[in-house]
């Protein structure tokens, strides 16, 4: 049950506080007064999706906060959240950003806040009516009523496979039509790259072993001039690095102190030795003769045509031909594939068909019990000689909602032949036959698990469910909610005085304006204030007859 609600910086609202109660809460004021922003913020606590344009100008953030006495909730306790002092369900508003959702304080992100939140909370919106107005919608409103949703979900998730597997099929059928002409050219393409057998860097390491063989004979005679310098001419290095080191061993006898500096001329002597071992080599290999280098260049010239061909580099020319590799397999077991992809698809449309088969009957068995609850809610609501039928017609094809063909029928006086709701219901009538479908709606749903005091009880919010309603038909819609009220807790906004008059807890909605702008309050009234606003709701000022009027109310309601 929603015990309080806390909106700060949103809409026209700076710092609101409402508290509720069990049973039958009222929101009454002038109309602007706020009332609807209130329910705009619990519909974004559940979701709705909104622009920065809901944060109060001037501020960088808004906040809805509700506190629910409800101890324990089978999604929490999944999320090892803790919920021994009740939930509350938070959310953030951010200029610059998404916003946050928490649920006690634990970061739960907007999904599944509302997600929770629509366990708790269920809001009957004004646009509720107009969806009456829209036939595609009455399916919908069997579905929900009925508790047909699970079912209708599973439907529609073997709907979507057994579109994506027909989809799947055309493809591959469609890609046999151009099998052969696909396997030659990969065949080709495998084989003409396989026989060049190119490998990754290939081409860059023979650009520059190219460049050496092309430059031989400046590289043979400048590394024979260093050989001859280190070791083969006439006074090399190496022979007087030799000569050094048996002069530096004389002085070693006659003086230690050498020692130092006779060890470094040793350790030169293998270095330099090293360095000529490794010009010998580099000499050797500058020896190529002239068809190695023609090798080269025809190699070379080979994996350069292969990249101007394919419009790629070799790397991805390898990858490529790993990739054609692949589709060729599948093309050669495409009709293998295919004959299992036809059996999986219709495996897939037998079970779906049977849903749908399963999900139409359950449709027409609920439908008949709405039928008979509808219309006896609509008797409790004024329309003593009405009829309600929910006309049912079969597709000849199946599609995301089924083989139904749903639509709502009406007659609000005996001899009038029944008719299309959406064509003959005005605003008033659509109102009751609203609230008619909802109170079926509860009647069908499982029986609220509570406690002893009714702590637990679902919130139910009605915005102006009175719509073009009046007189006695007022009072039939107030007793109805004060009905309903028994077993939810039942939050209403309303400009009847009918039903204002049988609240549990009344609740002023006021606006008010200053210097820094409009301000809404919230007033909880009892006694004398209630006989005020009940007066102004009866004729538009207060006197002493409305008030007469209002008390009259309250006593006989």
């Amino acid at each position: 049950m929603l015990r309080e609600l806390k909106i700060r910086n949103f809409a026209i609202i700076d710092t609101l506080d409402i508290f509720f109660e069990q049973g039958l809460n009222v929101l009454t004021g002038e109309t602007g007064a706020g009332k609807s922003i209130i329910v705009d913020a619990l519909g974004v606590l559940l979701g709705s999706k909104i622009g920065s344009e809901f944060i109060k100008s001037g501020r960088k953030e808004a906040s809805i906060e509700a506190f629910f006495e409800n101890f324990g909730h089978p999604l929490l306790e999944q999320l090892s959240i803790n919920c021994e002092e009740g939930i509350v369900l938070r959310r953030q508003l951010s200029l610059h950003g998404k916003g946050k959702s928490y649920v006690n304080n634990v970061y739960a992100g907007s999904q599944m806040l509302a997600t929770i939140g629509k366990s708790l909370i269920n809001i009957h919106g004004q646009n509720q009516h107009h969806d009456l107005l829209t036939r595609e919608n009455h399916l919908y409103f069997v579905d929900t009523i009925g508790n047909l949703m699970e079912n209708r979900h599973s439907f529609n998730q073997s709907f979507k496979e057994v579109s994506f597997y027909k989809k799947t099929l055309a493809e591959m059928k469609k890609k046999v039509e151009e099998k052969n002409r696909r396997v030659e050219l990969l065949k080709y393409q495998i084989s003409e790259i396989d026989s060049l057998k190119p490998k990754a860097g290939e081409k860059e390491s023979l650009e520059e072993e190219l460049n050496i063989l092309q430059n031989l004979s400046k590289l043979r005679e400048t590394s024979e001039t260093i050989y001859q310098i280190l070791y083969a001419g006439e006074g090399s290095c190496i022979d007087r690095l030799s000569l050094a080191i048996k002069n530096a061993q004389d002085l070693m006898k006659i003086d230690s102190n050498v020692k130092d500096y006779l060890d470094l001329l040793n350790s030169a002597y293998p270095l330099l030795k090293d360095a000529v071992s490794i010009l010998q080599r580099l000499k050797e290999k500058y020896e190529v003769n002239t068809n190695y280098i023609d090798r080269v260049i025809e190699r070379l010239d080979a994996l350069k045509r292969l990249e101007n061909k394919y419009k790629k580099k070799i790397e991805e020319i390898i990858e490529y031909q790993k990739l054609a590799e692949r589709e060729l397999s599948d093309l050669e077991t495409m009709d293998e594939q295919i004959e299992v992809l036809q059996r999986e698809t219709e495996r897939r449309e037998r079970e779906c068909l049977n849903l749908a088969t399963e999900l139409s009957i359950k449709r027409s068995l609920v439908s008949q019990k709405i039928e008979e609850k509808v219309v006896s809610e609509l008797k409790e609501l004024g329309f003593v000689h009405s009829e309600f039928k929910i006309s049912f017609n079969k597709k000849d094809y199946l599609d995301e909602d089924g083989f139904d063909d749903v639509e709502f029928l009406f007659s609000a006086n005996p001899g009038e032949q029944l008719k299309p709701l959406i064509k003959i219901a005005s605003g008033g009538e659509l109102s009751r036959i609203m609230l008619a479908l909802k109170c079926a709606e509860i009647g069908f749903s499982e029986e609220i698990k509570r406690d002893k005091d009714n702590t637990e009880r679902k919130t139910l919010i009605f915005d102006e469910v009175d719509a073009g309603i009046g007189g006695v038909t007022a009072q039939n819609v107030a007793k109805k909610l004060k009905e309903i009220s028994k077993n939810y807790q039942v939050i209403c906004i309303t400009h009847l005085p009918q039903i204002a008059a049988i609240a549990d807890h009344h609740l002023l909605i006021k606006k008010t304006f200053s210097k820094e702008g409009a301000k809404i309050t919230v007033e909880a009234l009892k006694s004398k204030d209630r006989e005020e606003e009940l007066a102004r709701m009866l004729s538009g000022v207060i006197s002493d007859t409305s008030l007469k009027h209002a008390k009259e109310l309250l006593n006989t309601l």
